[in-house]
């Protein structure tokens, strides 16, 4: 029995590695390929979004190819995330029913449209609102605009990964519910809390006027409330299909 349940242990772990191994190769191969098209990505993100002009200054020798790599890195992390998906679904799958495993498999999907989506969102919306903001108070106070090619990444970055991450919400709530950690009227209860906490978040990473602080923060309820809508469905159906199988 013992040797048995250890030579589980190992298939298992075996199984493991391997989907670990394609996961860092296609990164590698992501990496590979964000090198190749970084120059081409960088023109592009050079072309600033909605009306936003910045000019781009180096201060050290290292800062090109900082970025550089930055940029390889974000096309390598968007492009594992499928990958990264799918072999966690390959190795779960063995464990799962059909009608399980069909369910599990639309988040491979939804999950990097959605990340993709909130990636869009926050270069096309927000950051243009941060960037003329911030320009606009360095004016007010007559200072001088230089940027360094670094520290606009850098920016761009914090706004651009925290919304891709956050528009996984939905998809997050849903699972937590799939695994009976979260309810329908649970989320209903915490919605004031929710609210407080998003209206947080939006305030972190948008500009302190109230037009720019509602143009992020509103899209986040609206995210919580799609959850909360995703996830009452799917435990009415769940309430319909138990007392059936019953």
């Amino acid at each position: 029995m013992e040797t048995n349940m250890n030579e589980e242990w190992i298939t298992h772990l075996a199984e493991l590695r391997r989907r670990l191994i394609v996961v860092a190769a296609a990164f590698v191969l992501s990496a590979s390929a964000g090198l190749f098209f970084a120059p081409a990505l960088l023109r592009i993100l050079q072309t600033p979004p909605a009306g936003v002009g910045v000019v781009w200054n180096v201060f050290s020798f290292t800062d090109g190819l900082f970025v550089y790599l930055r940029c390889a890195f974000l096309f390598a992390a968007v492009f594992t995330l499928p990958v990264l998906l799918l072999e966690a679904w390959l190795f779960v799958r063995p464990g799962l029913t059909e009608a399980e495993a069909k369910g599990a498999a639309l988040y491979i999907p939804a999950s990097f449209l959605l990340f993709v989506g909130g990636m869009a969102f926050g270069y096309f919306v927000v950051f243009p609102m941060m960037v003329r903001f911030m320009s606009a108070m360095n004016q007010k106070i007559g200072a001088v605009e230089t940027y360094g090619i670094d520290r606009y990444f850098a920016f761009l970055f914090n706004i651009v990964l925290p919304l891709g991450a956050a528009f996984e919400m939905p998809l997050i709530l849903l699972f937590l519910t799939k695994l009976g950690l979260l309810t329908p009227a649970r989320m209903r209860t915490v919605r004031k809390y929710a609210y407080v906490g998003l209206a947080v978040v939006g305030a972190c990473i948008s500009p302190p006027d109230f037009v720019s602080h509602l143009s992020v923060t509103v899209p986040l309820l609206a995210l919580f409330e799609i959850s909360v809508l995703v996830s009452a469905r799917y435990a009415k159906k769940r309430w319909q299909v138990l007392p059936s199988n019953g």
